[in-house]
């Protein structure tokens, strides 16, 4: 009875060892392995898509790719749907994840965040022409929002009377009727307006006010102290000299704005 019940003992242990995820790795381990794998988004331009040579290009993978660089270690991209980007991390699939991942009190139940590296929010965008710089200024404006969204709801609580706010059933539709003249302003995501403008350089659409900021920050398992402070020692030096800035430029059309530290 008592060799039945030992090896029942060492047969639950055993399977407890091989169920259990493999422990994150650590800066040490990663530098040891040569070898750094980050999730980016998966078809979310300009942050991370497959490009016209068939690899992943964007704001996230060039990031990623300066990681590596900085680190020392070879690239190991690993494509990720939003759904994704967290529980990656949690079960080790990846060391960090690059991928437009947003920072909130729920999420840090789950995994640490960095500082922010990369810009994200939703705005009021028009003509340069167009006297725009609080929702105040709304007021006997046509405003081209998408109905039931965030924007929404915030210009809704907080604009003018006198404001004509046009609500469209989706994104397609709010873009349209902006760009077709129909509206002076439109109220949507930073990258929505970038879309706009590359399809319509000549409307020189500007960004008049943030109405909510969600920055990106860098994701890292909980518990991985030296890979988190590595990782905000990398994200400070790319802001001071100016690397993230020239990303901003180059994918967001923009100069990088004044970002959060943690």
């Amino acid at each position: 009875m008592w060799k039945m019940m030992k090896a029942a003992a060492i047969g639950l242990l055993t399977f407890g060892l091989a169920s259990t995820p493999g422990a994150a790795r650590e800066l040490s381990e990663i530098l040891e392995s040569g070898t750094v794998k980050i999730a980016v988004p998966e078809n979310f331009p300009p942050f991370g898509a497959l490009g016209a040579e068939g690899e992943h290009e964007g704001y996230d993978v060039d990031v990623a790719n300066m990681i590596a660089e900085d680190l020392g270690v070879e690239l190991e991209l690993v494509p990720v749907a939003s759904k994704q980007r967290i529980p990656f991390l949690e079960t080790d699939r990846v060391d960090l994840v690059i991928a437009t991942l947003g920072a909130n009190p729920e999420r840090a139940k789950s995994i640490w965040f960095s500082h922010a590296y990369a810009p994200f929010f939703s705005g009021a965008f028009a003509k340069a022409d167009v006297d725009v710089t609080s929702i105040t200024d709304f007021a006997g404006k046509k405003i081209a929002v998408t109905s039931g969204t965030l924007e929404d709801l915030a210009i809704t609580k907080d604009a003018p009377e006198d404001a004509e706010i046009i609500r469209f059933g989706d994104n397609a539709a709010t873009i349209a009727a902006y760009v077709s003249g129909q509206t002076d302003v439109i109220v949507t995501g930073n990258m929505v307006a970038l879309g706009i403008s590359n399809d319509n350089p000549e409307m020189g659409l500007e960004t008049k006010f943030v109405i909510a900021n969600s920055p990106s920050y860098i994701g890292v398992k909980t518990g991985n102290i030296d890979l988190l402070q590595w990782t905000n020692v990398f994200v400070l030096s790319k802001k001071l000299n100016g690397k993230l800035n020239e990303l901003s430029e180059k994918w967001l059309g923009q100069p990088l704005p004044p970002l959060p530290a943690l």
